[in-house]
């Protein structure tokens, strides 16, 4: 099925959630009806987020604070020490029921700027995607419902009552709600750390061991290593360990054995986003509970402002087409809940999306009372792992995005932590280096990170006569559909949208036009 999406132009001197100016927020903005996961993966890949159905794009050099497309690395991903605390807090939590109390000195991601990284991070990835819900004005309403007489029957009500939905929950979302999410990031510092799933002396006997290992292996090259392993070493609690001399893998850190009589159980089950889905369908009213717990008690928000409308459209409408080609993932393309059950209860659900080319993280939410668990870290290294993983049976998939860095805002710097992660060039759409990006965010909000000076745009719209109009339930080229049209705005607005969603996009996605 092809993408149908619905132009709505570009909206300035709106409030911003993240400077809390009144009148500096600028973004171009699209209803999306439908959309596949290659279309997606291009618009995101050109600088576009989705808010439920809504497509929005900030006008990098007009809006007050910038919001660059980054993306983290997971193939080449470590762990940092404070990566591994959480972990490691995690598996003390379900192996003894043990609850950390007060933060560790030596955790850096605790404090102050950084407590986004801790439990409540996603307090502010809420500022992602729900502060442009306001470029859903009346005249998107108003334009919906119009379109929506003339289209498709079957989607008629359904479309028209989301628009009228989105006005409201705009109003009360504007400086950040529900819908976006990213997950929290530290600078990878391999470090070693006790392993809190072992006995204190584990570490000691691990230096013992690495330099009987030494010796053995100078007195015998060939053989000597296999020699100590037999004697010394106790049977592999986890496949593919990591040996002593080098630093556990995340996998290693997620999937550390547990005793018998562990205290607690988790369990992550990845579930498509669809009440179609039976096992979607039968959890949705514990998850829908939680997202209401979790906005009062987090985000303060009244009980009328967290219905099931509000989280129906935002986490759970995705304009995305479920896909399975066989050479994609085992579980398939589009939009999943991620639920972490707890001994048999939801306390965290990530929403995500499954891109042929990356992850791409859309929000959390979660049990307030487990925030000592800092889940909002933990479902970030979770995700990651769960990149890794998909790659395997994909090679392709090899990228995490976590929506939007914005260096001129402190809480939202945290993403840059995360490393190694690049930076989408606002101009010509390549992806560069964190690191090479931040002396020039350091002077400037708006930067081209492209050092390149004649390098340009490759995707851009070359042929606008070759875009696909939807017009009067038919579909021609722009090129047919301009030859209909006396209105000169008209022009003006397709030429736009054309060079926003680039050349392959314009050809593929159908633009609706009433």
């Amino acid at each position: 099925m092809a993408s149908v999406v619905e132009y709505k132009g570009l909206k300035a001197g709106y409030h911003c959630g993240y400077c809390d100016s009144e009148e500096g927020k600028a973004s171009s903005g699209m209803w999306a009806h439908s959309m596949t996961v290659q279309d997606y993966q291009d618009l995101i890949d050109r600088g576009w987020r989705r808010s439920g159905k809504y497509m929005y794009k900030p006008v990098m050099n007009q809006t007050c604070c910038p919001q660059y497309t980054i993306r983290c690395q997971p193939l080449q991903f470590q762990p940092s020490k404070s990566h591994k605390k959480v972990l490691k807090k995690m598996l003390k939590f379900l192996a003894k029921g043990e609850i950390s109390k007060g933060h560790c000195e030596d955790e850096p991601m605790e404090p102050t700027v950084e407590d986004a990284v801790a439990g409540d991070f996603a307090l502010i990835t809420k500022l992602d995607a729900q502060c442009d819900l306001r470029t859903l004005s009346g005249d998107f309403r108003e334009s919906l419902e119009s379109e929506e007489k003339k289209k498709i029957k079957s989607s008629k009500k359904e479309e028209s009552n989301e628009l009228i939905q989105s006005q409201d929950i705009e109003e009360k979302l504007g400086s950040g709600e529900p819908s976006h999410s990213v997950k929290v990031h530290t600078v990878p510092k391999p470090g070693k750390g006790a392993d809190l799933s072992k006995p204190p002396c584990r570490k000691a006997k691990e230096i013992r061991k690495e330099r009987r290992r030494l010796k053995l292996m100078q007195q015998n090259p060939a053989g000597g290593l296999e020699g100590f392993q037999a004697q010394c070493e106790p049977p592999a609690l986890f496949p593919a360990k990591a040996k002593s001399n080098q630093p556990k893998s995340l996998e290693d850190l997620i999937f550390e054995s547990l005793p018998e009589n562990a205290s607690h159980k988790l369990e992550v089950r990845l579930v498509p986003v669809s009440f179609e889905d039976p096992e979607f369908k039968s959890s949705f009213n514990q998850s829908f509970s939680l997202y209401v717990k979790y906005q009062m008690a987090i985000h303060q928000d009244p009980p009328d402002e967290c219905g099931k409308t509000e989280f129906t459209r935002f986490l759970c409408n995705s304009p995305l087409e479920a896909e399975n080609p066989p050479n994609g993932p085992d579980c398939g393309y589009g939009s999943f809940h991620q639920q972490y059950w707890l001994d048999g209860k939801i306390i965290a659900v990530g929403v995500i999306d499954i891109l042929p080319y990356c992850v791409s993280s859309v929000y959390l939410y979660y049990d307030p009372d487990y925030s000592f668990l800092s889940l909002g870290v933990y479902s970030a290294l979770r995700e990651i792992a769960f990149t890794r993983q998909l790659h395997e049976k994909t090679p392709q998939l090899s990228y995490y995005y976590m929506g939007f860095y914005i260096h001129s805002c402190p809480k939202m710097k945290y993403k840059g932590q995360y490393r190694p992660s690049d930076l989408l060039c606002p101009e010509t759409y390549v992806w560069v280096p964190i690191e090479q990006c931040l002396p020039s965010l350091e002077n400037f909000k708006y930067c081209r990170f492209n050092q390149d000076p004649e390098a340009v745009d490759e995707g851009r719209c070359k042929d606008p006569d070759r875009l696909q109009v939807f017009y009067r339930k038919a579909v021609m080229p722009y090129g047919v559909y301009k030859k209909q049209q006396r209105d000169p705005s008209e022009e003006a607005a397709v030429l736009q949208y054309a060079g926003l969603v680039g050349q392959a996009c314009s050809e593929r996605m159908l633009l609706f036009r009433s």
